[in-house]
């Protein structure tokens, strides 16, 4: 099935080169004064007229003899590989499952049994090319319904897509799903690997740095029994072998040079072979033995952890707490949010409806001591001191990061949607009103947006700093009193339209960051001097993201997070609820992020206080 739409998915368009200069000049007007547009316009303009005009063509010439792929496709993965900083933090976000409805099977043990198995049927599923395909509905109440899907069923293959693109129900794009399991991102100078080898049939699981595997699948593909699953992770469990002085899992979070080099020496001092067996995993779980005290907690604790018992290269790892609190934490450049929340809605949907084992299940009565395998690596003093380096290097780096959540519990969705307002204009908003209120300015912002409805798509960006969120910003915080509750409410109005449409614009592949991102790197493959748009200050500020967003809101999902993209920034994570708005939001110490909720949250009353039809006090 998953084959069989990617040959029916549309090509990832490249924008025509005017629209792509008139939105990138739109977006940058609310962050420039008259003097700074003029020159950018000017430049842009020069851009689109000359050296632009020849990198559009040769990238359009080149799309059109890369036929199997996008035009991003391969410039994106070379940016993610490249990169040499640590994926800890500036890469890897962490996705929490919400507990088990039923609250015995939050059990520990009993939860990473059921997870596990249920991951592995998940796997099984996508290989056999079963997996329901993944359908993005822009009108759900239109075609996310049984009679549509029926129809779709048996409309000849060649007519249903048409169908479904007639009720906006775009099917997305799957071929990131190979690299969910048996898969490892391998540092190498310069330039990382991503690595996949399907043939592992083997879990690879953490505790106290530890590192264990086993088999969770038999010689003929199918599961392990549920019962001996839990009874080697039971096994350890119980292990009371103590935490090693040197773990070396903490490498995965260091500089991807420096881990490339140690990796080099950890492969001359004989472990070539146990680093295959991690490598080739299905997917690393990893069972902590702290309890969580609270959200703050959980999302430090699932973002970053100590560094010991987390493998940060593979394709995700699954982390189960002492109170069995579970998230996913996951590499970045194989694939985008689309991918893990489907497996993670899978997951849960799967635990909660039909699990595998139970509370009282006996483990079964098998020999774990032979079945479970500890890896022990062979670390000279060289290994050992870069070690202890990346330990140091790790415990600096997240004793910086601060994370805070809000819950604004006056409205939500619901209330929005009656007000004819797209929730999600309306927390972006809230995001722009309360930098404004917080910092007195209007900066970059990002909001990530998923182009999987293309194949190879990626994702493009919505920018939500505009013409129209500024005005709104500067008269809600700056002018309360000077504004009808009828003029407020119609530049709510106005905000929610332009966002809509750069939502829609950016989903069907018509931003424009990602069209100059392939342009410059086009320009910089063949040794060219970046044109003059790309040396703007303009152009580096726009792509300086203070605020750095992204929503994703699921059944599955309680938090989800990641650390900001810049020093000076925040990550803002949020899901706009029916009744409801929550953030979850990180910083630097060069912002206040706990201030930065504060102004949010009074950003979303005075929004909610004006769709009341009241007045601002």
């Amino acid at each position: 099935m998953t084959d069989f739409i990617s040959l029916l998915l549309f090509r990832l368009p490249i924008p025509k080169l005017e629209d792509t200069i008139r939105r990138y000049l739109a977006a940058q007007k609310p962050l420039l004064d008259d003097d700074q547009f003029r020159t950018t316009e000017k430049l842009a303009q020069d851009f689109q007229n000359g050296a632009g005009k020849q990198l559009h063509e040769e990238l359009v010439a080149q799309d059109k003899n890369n036929k199997h792929t996008s035009y991003i496709s391969a410039p994106w993965f070379d940016m993610y590989l490249s990169a040499r900083d640590s994926v800890v933090l500036n890469f890897n976000p962490f996705m929490s499952f919400n507990p088990d409805p039923k609250t015995e099977y939050n059990d520990q043990l009993l939860r990473a049994t059921n997870m596990v198995c249920s991951a592995v049927r998940f796997m099984k599923t996508l290989r056999a090319g079963l997996l329901e395909p993944e359908v993005f509905h822009l009108n759900p109440v239109k075609s996310d319904t049984d009679s549509f899907k029926n129809f779709i069923r048996w409309v000849p293959s060649s007519l249903s897509w048409y169908g479904a693109y007639m009720v906006n129900a775009y099917p997305l794009d799957m071929s990131q799903y190979f690299r969910l399991f048996n898969s490892t991102r391998i540092p190498k100078h310069g330039r990382d690997e991503l690595f996949t080898d399907e043939k592992g049939r083997h879990l690879l699981v953490m505790r106290k740095g530890n590192m264990y595997v086993f088999d969770i699948i038999d010689r003929d593909g199918n599961l392990v029994k549920p019962a001996e699953i839990q009874s080697h992770l039971k096994y350890i469990l119980s292990d009371s072998t103590p935490a090693p002085a040197f773990p070396l899992s903490v490498l995965t979070s260091e500089n991807r040079d420096v881990w490339a080099g140690l990796r080099d020496k950890l492969i001359g001092a004989g472990n070539a072979e146990d680093l295959r067996v991690v490598d080739s995993a299905l997917f690393c779980l990893s069972l902590d033995d702290e309890s969580m005290r609270d959200h703050i907690h959980i999302s430090h604790n699932m973002l970053h952890g100590n560094g010991c018992n987390r493998w940060y290269d593979k394709s995700f790892s699954l982390i189960v707490t002492k109170d069995g609190q579970a998230a996913i934490n996951f590499e970045h450049s194989w694939g985008d949010g689309v991918a893990v929340l489907r497996f993670q809605n899978e997951v849960f949907k799967d635990t909660t409806e039909k699990p595998l084992v139970h509370p009282g299940s006996a483990a079964a009565a098998v020999d774990s001591a032979s079945a479970v395998r500890r890896l022990q690596f062979k670390l000279n003093k060289e290994l050992e001191n870069g070690i202890q380096k990346a330990k140091e290097n790790i415990d600096s780096a997240v004793s910086k990061l601060t994370i805070d959540a809000m819950e604004f519990k006056r409205g939500g969705k619901e209330q929005l949607k009656k007000n004819r307002l797209s929730p999600d204009a309306i927390a972006q908003l809230a995001f722009q009103m309360g930098f404004l209120r917080q910092y007195g300015q209007t900066v970059a912002t990002y909001e990530s947006c998923s182009t999987a409805a293309f194949k190879h798509g990626r994702t493009e960006t919505i920018r939500p700093a505009t013409v129209q969120t500024k005005k709104c910003s500067h008269a809600f915080v700056q002018q309360p009193g000077k504004h009808s509750v009828a003029e407020l409410q119609a530049m709510l109005d106005e905000c929610s339209k332009y966002h809509g449409q750069l939502t829609k614009e950016a989903a069907m592949g018509q931003g424009f960051d990602r069209h100059l991102f392939a342009m410059r790197y086009l320009a910089a493959s063949k040794g060219q001097a970046l044109p003059s748009l790309y040396t703007d200050p303009a152009y580096a500020a726009i792509n300086h993201n203070i605020l750095s967003t992204s929503t994703l809101t699921s059944p599955a999902v309680s938090l989800g997070g990641f650390a900001p993209v810049v020093p000076d920034g925040f990550g803002v994570g949020y899901g706009v609820h029916d009744n409801w708005i929550g953030c979850n939001v990180s910083s630097y110490p060069a912002r206040n992020v706990h201030e930065f909720l504060q102004c949010v949250h009074k950003s979303l009353e005075d929004i909610f206080t004006v769709l009341d039809g009241k007045p601002l006090s």
